[in-house]
């Protein structure tokens, strides 16, 4: 008797970024892609009381508990897990990393707007701590090259 092999499966992902603060990280990526910084109060109590997590392995970020070395920020029509806070679709995962960021990113996003809005998206993401590094303008377009606080670039469309 053979078996009918399962249909292949998406692949589930997120983008993970380096950062020496990963708490403030996500609150600029939140503001500025309009997503919901995680709550995984809920996991982390429940590792708390497992003796799982050590209590300094934790912080307080928001007036509840988060992991002390790492934060998501995800889309706020993506479902998550209750039980975790963990979202299950578009997510940005902070990690805290020991040294700075010294080198050109070899993977950015790109932010999209909308038609005619570049420049007042750019100086709300200024407004949150972003800075324009150059304006491009070529003959297939024209967009701004940008940093976030921590120096990883981006492009506005």
């Amino acid at each position: 008797m053979t078996q009918t092999p399962a249909p292949p499966v998406p692949v589930h992902w997120k983008v993970v970024i380096d950062a020496g603060d990963p708490h403030a990280q996500a609150d600029f990526w939140a503001a500025a892609l309009r997503y919901e910084v995680e709550d995984n109060s809920a996991l982390i109590e429940r590792l708390l009381g497992l003796g799982a997590l050590p209590e300094e392995a934790t912080v307080d970020f928001h007036g509840r508990r988060a992991f002390r070395d790492l934060v998501a920020v995800r889309h706020p029509e993506d479902p998550f897990e209750p039980e975790s806070g963990t979202g299950l679709g578009r997510r940005l995962l902070f990690q805290r990393v020991p040294e700075a960021k010294t080198v050109k990113n070899r993977l950015h996003l790109d932010l999209h707007p909308g038609e005619g809005r570049r420049e007042e998206e750019a100086a709300r993401l200024e407004a949150l701590g972003a800075r324009v590094l150059r304006r491009v303008e070529e003959q297939g377009g024209a967009w701004l090259v940008m940093a976030d606080p921590e120096g990883n670039e981006f492009c506005v469309q």
